[in-house]
């Protein structure tokens, strides 16, 4: 081999290791900000401003107390602190926030559910299991109220103040933690009138 072939053949070798040095660059970038960062903390364009005006029907069958659970519509809302909890009976995270769901309702939380696409049936077995602490519960079918609600996936939570402003929105399921550093303090803001 001459010595002119050898700064030829180093050459070749530096330009077939430049597209793979900035694939491997990427790709390490792509897996720090993957697993970065708290999910529940995603931004939400709707803090501070009213919650939709969703109007969904209720559970066909689901009883309270002998009576039919109220669907949601925008005056389910109104005049109280509440929070808006979107769930489904195939969510995993959904069974495990159930008996926190429970107590805070037993505590004097108000709580409203919105169910997004599941069947009746299935739904009502959810809440014959663990419980339901709704006041009034939706059913989204089709999640085009979980879209206006700006919902990434179940389980979310939202703080609803009495004028009917979103003041906080928790993603992912709700746990004893996440209740008393970010829900907790939403709801007395909400109750002042924060």
């Amino acid at each position: 081999m001459s010595d002119a072939a050898e700064p030829r053949n180093t050459s070749r070798r530096i330009l077939w290791l430049i597209p793979l040095a900035l694939f491997a660059a990427l790709a390490t970038l792509f897996f720090i900000r993957l697993f970065a960062g708290d999910p529940s903390r995603l931004p939400s364009a709707l803090i501070g401003k009213p919650a939709p005006q969703t109007s969904l029907e209720g559970i066909d069958g689901l009883l309270r107390d002998g009576k039919p659970v109220p669907g949601l519509s925008p005056e389910t809302l109104k005049g109280h602190v509440t929070l808006v909890n979107v769930w489904a009976s195939w969510c995993d995270p959904c069974r495990d926030e159930a008996p926190l769901l429970m107590q805070l309702a037993e505590s004097g939380v108000r709580l409203v559910g919105i169910n997004q696409r599941d069947k009746a049936e299935n739904a009502r077995r959810f809440l014959g299991r663990y419980g339901n602490p709704f006041v009034a519960i939706g059913t989204d079918a089709n999640a085009r109220a979980s879209i206006e609600w700006g919902v990434y996936g179940v389980p979310e939570t939202f703080v609803v103040d009495r004028e009917g402003k979103i003041v906080f929105k928790l993603v992912g399921g709700l746990t004893p933690e996440n209740y008393e550093r970010q829900i907790k303090p939403a709801l007395e803001r909400a109750k002042v009138g924060q």
